[in-house]
């Protein structure tokens, strides 16, 4: 059985959710140390979450998994709640920057799920 490569564009998919993965944790350690607002339950559960299925989702690509374009389509959907919810706190540099990192990933993955055509008409 041969080893099936993995297109430039899933590969750049790959690490945008490996890279956004990392930094919704260290953003979550921020938060928590910061307490107040940056520390709200839902806040915390929504980075979390994007963590979590931003980890999944490359790992099912790295796989190649048939069902990576659902994968995708859902984490696609929480980066993008997740940036919104960062946007939030507009004053602070890193949770400027896991926004931008969220909706980037948020792109890519709408690439790969077949999805970036139909939100975009």
């Amino acid at each position: 059985m041969a080893h099936r490569q993995i297109s430039g564009e899933m590969r750049e998919c790959v690490t945008n959710c490996q890279d956004c993965g990392a930094l919704c944790l260290e953003t979550i350690s921020h938060c928590l140390e910061l307490g107040g607002r940056h520390a709200e339950a839902r806040h915390i559960k929504t980075l979390a979450q994007c963590a979590e299925i931003c980890r999944t989702s490359a790992a099912f690509m790295l796989l190649g998994s048939d069902t990576h374009s659902r994968t995708c389509a859902l984490c696609a959907e929480i980066c993008r709640a997740c940036a919104e919810s960062c946007e939030q706190f507009g004053d602070d540099p890193l949770m400027k920057r896991c926004a931008g990192l969220c909706r980037r990933c948020a792109e890519s993955c709408d690439r790969m799920a077949g999805t970036a055509a139909r939100r975009a008409g």
